[in-house]
């Protein structure tokens, strides 16, 4: 079982307690176990058959523990099956809706009936909610809303699940005998924050097997179609795979066809009609007669219509056609730029690991520095520290600091803005944080005016250095808060406040055009993890392909910088 079968089955058993009243608190450490598997990028599965420690992974302790284990070898969780015979099974899929928790849910059901989203629209509609207690006009419209972005994103999957199931598709496939290339494709390929669906191109030789083999796949709950040259199948998350064997002459153009988008193609195509060609997935041809010119290299395409190559991420349409024109292509930051992670917590708040083993970690993943930035007082979920909490940290983090050759630790803190857009904790701890990250953390319904006054206060403390996840979104799970960025870019650039991208990837905040507009205005970006253990450090990657996407450089991300020069960024 992939990653996210495990981590669906926590969730459900989060919501079913959540529902039934249970202890916060153990409904939240499900929660939190949920989410830390989903995003890992070492499958679970395959480190419980080896016998490694699960409880050194956040989130999960002995409880969770034993129960993946049972998951991993009989396919279920008997516990989970003890729950859904007590509730009916539509309920736990409300508390997937923005703004509905487990109390309104039950509501909903005890005077309504509601057990399905279904229903609860049909209810919406009817007017029959804003007379329940609680609700009213306002709340039966928000929750047509919700209803709305719910069911938009319905067969939609994070990045970070699409790269599970890519890894482990790719590793099943490429020993088959007789397959010569395996290449992703699609809006996986283009790096997108979620994906629909994923694509596999091949090229194999004579009597190869491979359909045979991706149709046995383990995961497969269906077989969709079955053929020579195209197969597809749905796993048991509900993700379609297509594998697609193609000819080694055409096998370029298929790769650029299939990665898209449908814009980019298009814009593409119209720029070889204008030169007398035709380009589509089988290759390139002289318009007048048919003739094949070339196809067999993803290079050709572009090469045919007179423009250098195009990395996946910026086929968008949105200029990289009219860039290359120019020889104006940005030169993209790569995983291998990164020297730093400037935000991560520690077992002092919510996180799994102590200060040295963060530490090691980075030594291992080549980092020259790093910032401990726990949470401050606000975030009481989360253990936040308040000033003689932090103070005690901030000393153990420089007794830490040099244990670990190489790898220099900045003493930090991840401060909440408070509603008036003042910060959690006072400015003389706050002075003796080297790193001082402000993020927003509560109040995420503020009006528009009133949340980018809120941020912008908050820039202008003179000890904040990084604005963490601008914008508050969860993907899939919750909207961005109403704010305008351009305000909040320009107030940080005035102010000399640096823009993160969160890399984990629930967050990936800012997405990708924010990141752009952010970069295009002059202000600086710094691309963090968020790291709730060591493990989570690996997420880089994701904050990587969002800047990439985003038109992002080296030079606009100050952790690809040595210590002493990025330290002259930060105020």
């Amino acid at each position: 079982m992939e990653n996210k079968g495990i981590a669906d089955i926590f969730v459900e058993i989060a919501d079913i307690l959540d529902i039934q009243g249970e202890n916060p608190f153990r409904v939240r450490s499900y929660r939190n176990a949920a989410r830390t598997i989903e995003n890992m990028s070492q499958r679970v599965e395959a480190m419980v058959k080896a016998e490694e420690n699960l409880e050194e992974i956040p989130g999960i302790g002995k409880s969770i523990h034993e129960k993946i284990e049972e998951i991993v070898s009989m396919g279920k969780c008997r516990f989970l099956e003890e729950l859904r015979a007590k509730v009916p099974a539509g309920l736990t899929e409300l508390l997937k809706l923005e703004g509905l928790g487990p109390k309104k849910v039950k509501l909903l059901y005890d005077e309504l009936a509601v057990d399905s989203v279904d229903r609860l629209e049909k209810a919406a509609q009817a007017g029959r909610l804003r007379d329940l207690a609680g609700m009213g006009l306002k709340t039966e419209e928000k929750i047509l809303k919700s209803i709305e972005k719910y069911q938009a994103g319905l067969g939609r999957f994070k990045l970070s699940v699409g790269f599970i199931y890519a890894q482990a598709l790719l590793e099943y496939l490429k020993d088959v005998a007789g397959v010569k290339r395996l290449d992703p494709a699609g809006s996986f390929r283009r790096r997108m924050e979620t994906i629909g669906d994923l694509d596999i191109l091949a090229i194999c030789g004579k009597g190869c097997k491979v359909m045979d083999r991706f149709t046995e796949y383990g995961d497969a709950a269906e077989v969709i179609s079955k053929g020579e040259t195209k197969s597809s199948v749905r796993l048991n998350c509900g993700l379609q795979v297509d594998v697609r064997v193609l000819e080694e002459e055409s096998y370029g153009a298929a790769l650029h066809y299939f990665t898209g988008s449908k814009a980019h193609n298009i814009a593409i195509r119209d720029r070889a009609k204008d030169l007398g060609l035709k380009v589509s997935e089988y290759g390139v041809f002289r318009a007048k007669d048919e003739k094949r010119l070339s196809g067999a290299k993803e290079e050709d395409v572009f090469k045919a219509v007179g423009l250098p190559f195009i990395q996946p991420e910026l086929r968008e349409n949105r200029g990289e056609i009219q860039a290359a024109e120019k020889g104006k292509l940005p030169h993209l930051i790569e995983l291998a730029d990164i020297r730093g992670d400037l935000q991560m917590h520690t077992a002092a708040t919510d996180g799994k690991n102590s200060i040295a083993q963060m530490a090691q970690k980075a030594k291992e993943m080549g980092y020259s520095y790093i910032a401990i930035t726990d949470h401050s007082k606000a975030v009481r979920v989360a253990g936040g520290l308040d000033e003689k909490g932090l103070a005690r940290h901030l000393k153990e983090i420089e007794k830490v600091n040099g244990q670990i050759p190489g790898v220099r630790l900045l003493k930090g803190v991840e401060v909440d803005i408070l509603a008036d857009g003042s910060l959690d904790l006072k400015d003389d701890i706050l002075k003796e944080s080297r790193v001082v990250i402000a993020s927003v953390h509560s109040r995420f319904n503020m009006e528009e005016k009133e949340m980018t006054r809120r941020i912008i206060k908050a820039l202008k403390n003179p000890n904040v250095n990084i604005l963490a996840h601008p914008t508050g979104r969860l993907i899939l799970e919750r909207e961005p808060y109403k704010v305008n960025l351009p305000e909040v870019f320009q107030a940080a650039i005035d102010e000399g406040v640096v823009l993160e991208i969160n890399a984990y990837p629930d967050r990936l905040d800012l997405r990708d055009v924010d990141a752009r507009l952010a970069k295009e205005m002059g202000a600086k970006l710094v691309i963090s993890t968020d790291a709730h253990s060591a493990l989570q450090m690996e997420l880089m990657k994701f904050g990587v392909f969002t800047a990439r996407r985003g038109w992002v450089e080296a030079k606009d991300v100050i952790n690809t910088l040595p210590l002493e020069a990025m330290l002259k960024i930060l105020r």
